[in-house]
């Protein structure tokens, strides 16, 4: 049963030959009114507390659901972009290492015709150098050969010069 103050102010008792001093009743019924009333006052003032706390506390609650929302939408994403740069460096290595072979392959293969090139420049030396001993060698005989005929003129010029001054 709720009292309020106005109640208990306004609570009349019936009076006796033997009854209670009405003042004293009164100055009772007073205290325990204005304590009441303090009452009232203090549980008015923590009920409308109790409201707002209970507000705070529904606002804070649907924040933290934001909060663990967003944070579970953050992991995903997180996960989601590790995961695709895992899948990207794979792909990035995979590639770079298919054109580090491509490049060895050709590497390998330009050494190659290279090597061929030399060989194939080591056989042309060779045969110009025999064209150029062979050619030398003509050369040397035509000379010597020159040089015969030329001994042989002098020979016959010296036999003319010998057969004219006789």
């Amino acid at each position: 049963m709720d009292i309020s103050k106005i109640d208990i102010l306004n609570k009349k008792f019936s009076t006796s030959v033997l009854g209670y001093k009405k003042n004293d009743v009164e100055m009772f019924l007073q205290e325990v009114a204005d304590y009441v009333g303090e009452l009232a006052e203090k549980k008015s003032l923590l009920d409308q507390n109790i409201k707002y706390l209970e507000e705070k506390l529904k606002e804070h609650r649907s924040r933290e659901e934001v909060l663990q929302s967003t944070l579970l939408t953050t992991q995903k994403m997180t996960d989601d972009i590790k995961a695709n740069a895992n899948k990207q460096a794979k792909i990035i290595v995979q590639e770079a290492q298919s054109k580090a072979e491509d490049i060895l392959r050709q590497a390998h293969k330009r050494l190659a015709q290279i090597h061929e090139d030399i060989s194939e420049l080591k056989k042309q030396r060779a045969h110009f150098e025999i064209k150029l001993r062979s050619m030398i060698e003509s050369h040397l005989k035509l000379l010597e050969s020159h040089d015969e005929e030329h001994l042989h003129l002098e020979e016959a010029e010296s036999k003319l010069t010998f057969l004219q001054k006789s």
